[in-house]
C-alpha cells in the first residue's frame, strides 16, 4: 500500500498534485470556481517554469564549479554528488515511504489543531528532507521507532522555524500568505535570528550592498540582468584562471555570463505568474481569519523555487559559491568537497534574504559561517550517508569512496539532533524535546511580538524595494 501511494504521488508529480491541492484549498475558502481554477493552473504553470529553468541551469553551474575546484587543486575524500541521490534513497527505503504517508497525515492534524499555521501538504514533496534523516537513523540504529521519532521531531522544528519567518518571506518574495518549509533549506534562518543583533551592533545594517541599491545607484549595471552577466563573468573567469590565454575559455566565460543573466531575467517573470495565483487565496484567507479558531493568519507552504531567481537571493548564492569552495580548502579537518549542490545555495539562503531585506553582507556572512560548520557536519555524516544512498540505488562514480549532499547534510543543528536521537540516550532526546517545547510555547504566547520584532529588525536594513514593474 505504501509503495502504491508513493508511486501515485511520484507519477503525478508536483506540477499536477499541487494545483489540485490549491484548488481544494481555494474552494474550501469559498473562492469562486472559475477563480480557483485559474489559481490552480497558474500554480502548475509556475512550478513547471521553475523546473525547466533550474533543470537547464544546474548542469551549467555544476560544470563551472568542477572547473573551479580543478583550478584550486582541491582533493578531499567526501564528494558532494547532489541532493538527488538522497531523494532517491528517501523514496526507496521502506522507512522513508512509511514516513511520507505518516507525515502527510500528521501535517493535516497539526494544522487542524492549530499547533502550526503552516499548511504543509501544499508542499508535500519536500517531505523527503525529513525522510532521508529517517533512512540515516535506520541505517545506524536499525530501530524504526528512533527513525520515525527523529523525522517527526525535525518536521516539528521545521514547522516552527517556517512560521517564525513566514511574514518576512511572504513580504520579500511578494507571495501573499505563502512561505517555504523545507527542512534542507530553512535551518539557515536560525543563525541569522541569533546573529542579527550582533550584525546591527557592528553596523552591518547600514550596508548599501543590496540589489535594490545597485539598481538605484548604478542604473543599467545594477539591474538584475546586468548583475547576472557580471556575476557570470566573474565566476567564469575564476573557473578558467589557468587557461585565460585560450579562446575556448573566453567562449565559456561569455556563454555563462549570458546564461546567468538569462536566469536573473526569466525567473522573476515566472515568479509573477506563480505569485498571481495566490492573490485570490490571500483575500479569502484575510476575509475568513476573524472567524477561524486559530485566530490569525496562516500560510501555505510552497515550492522554494519561487525565491530561487530573486535577484538578491541568486546574487548571494553565486557570490557565496567560490567562498565555500575556498572554505572547504582552508578549514582544518574538513573532508567534504562541495560540488553539485552549490547550485542549491540560493534555496538555502531564501529565508536569510527575506529576514534581512536583501542585505548581501549579512546574507553572505551568515551563509559562510553556517556553511563552514555544515562542511564539518557533512564530513562526519559521510559514512552513514554513503551507506544509505548506495543501499537504495546510487552507484558511486569511479574514484569516489564517500559521498554527501551539501544541500541535505550540511546542517549543523540537524546533525546535532541526529546525534542525540541515534544515541538512543533518553537524556539527550529529552533535552531536544524540552528545548523545542519551550521554544514552541514562547512563540505561541508571543507570536505577534516576535513577528513585530523581526519586522523592526528587517526594517533597519532599509525599506522593502518597490516592485520594478
Amino acid at each position: 500500500m505504501l509503495t502504491t501511494i508513493n508511486h501515485f504521488f511520484t507519477l503525478l508529480g508536483p506540477s499536477v498534485v499541487v494545483p489540485v491541492i490549491i484548488l481544494i484549498v481555494a474552494r474550501a475558502l469559498r473562492v469562486p470556481l472559475a477563480t480557483a481554477i485559474r489559481s490552480a493552473l497558474a500554480v502548475g504553470v509556475g512550478l513547471t517554469g521553475f523546473s525547466w529553468l533550474i533543470s537547464a541551469f544546474t548542469p551549467l553551474v555544476t560544470k563551472v564549479v568542477r572547473q573551479l575546484v580543478a583550478t584550486t587543486g582541491i582533493h578531499l575524500p567526501v564528494v558532494d554528488l547532489g541532493w538527488q541521490a538522497g531523494s532517491l534513497a528517501a523514496f526507496s527505503a521502506p522507512v522513508g515511504i512509511a514516513f511520507f504517508v505518516f507525515a502527510l497525515l500528521l501535517e493535516l492534524v497539526l494544522f487542524a489543531l492549530g499547533v502550526t499555521r503552516i499548511f504543509m501538504p501544499a508542499n508535500l514533496w519536500n517531505n523527503f528532507g525529513f525522510m532521508i534523516w529517517a533512512v540515516l537513523a535506520m541505517t545506524v540504529t536499525h530501530n524504526a521507532l528512533v527513525a520515525f521519532g527523529l523525522a517527526t521531531f525535525l518536521l516539528l522544528v521545521t514547522l516552527l522555524l517556517a512560521e517564525v519567518q513566514a511574514p518576512a518571506w511572504a513580504a520579500w518574495y511578494r507571495v501573499p500568505t505563502a512561505t517555504v518549509a523545507a527542512a534542507h533549506n530553512l535551518e539557515q534562518a536560525l543563525p541569522l535570528l541569533l546573529l542579527d543583533p550582533l550584525y546591527n551592533r557592528l553596523g552591518l545594517n547600514r550596508s548599501r550592498l543590496t540589489t535594490a541599491h545597485f539598481r538605484h545607484r548604478f542604473g543599467l549595471l545594477g539591474e538584475p540582468t546586468s548583475l547576472g552577466a557580471l556575476l557570470g563573468l566573474g565566476l567564469g573567469i575564476l573557473a578558467n584562471l589557468t587557461r585565460l590565454n585560450r579562446l575556448a575559455a573566453w567562449s565559456q566565460i561569455g556563454h555563462f555570463a549570458i546564461q546567468l543573466a538569462a536566469i536573473m531575467t526569466l525567473f522573476p517573470l515566472v515568479t509573477k505568474v506563480f505569485a498571481a495565483a495566490f492573490t485570490p487565496l490571500a483575500a479569502a484567507i484575510q476575509h475568513r481569519q476573524p472567524s477561524t479558531k486559530r485566530g490569525g493568519q496562516w500560510f501555505l507552504a510552497i515550492d522554494d523555487g519561487v525565491g530561487f531567481g530573486d535577484p538578491a537571493t541568486l546574487t548571494a548564492g553565486m557570490v557565496l559559491l567560490p567562498l565555500l569552495v575556498g572554505a572547504a580548502f582552508l578549514l582544518p579537518g574538513n573532508r567534504t568537497l562541495p560540488v553539485v549542490d552549490l547550485i542549491a545555495l540560493p534555496f538555502m539562503l531564501e529565508s536569510v534574504v527575506a529576514l534581512t531585506r536583501g542585505n548581501l553582507v549579512k546574507v553572505v556572512l551568515t551563509g559562510l559561517i553556517w556553511g563552514s560548520l555544515g562542511l564539518y557536519a557533512a564530513s562526519w555524516l559521510a559514512p552513514v550517508y554513503t551507506s544509505a544512498v548506495t543501499t537504495y540505488g546510487t552507484t558511486l562514480p569511479t574514484g569516489v569512496v564517500l559521498a554527501t549532499s551539501f544541500n541535505l547534510m550540511a546542517h549543523p543543528l540537524t546533525a546535532l539532533i541526529f546525534a542525540a536521537f541515534v544515541s538512543q540516550n533518553p537524556l539527550w532526546i529529552g533535552l531536544c524535546l524540552l528545548l523545542y517545547l519551550s521554544s514552541l510555547l514562547f512563540f505561541r504566547t508571543h507570536r505577534t511580538a516576535v513577528w513585530a520584532t523581526l519586522e523592526k529588525r528587517a526594517a533597519l536594513n532599509g525599506p522593502l524595494p518597490a516592485d520594478p514593474d
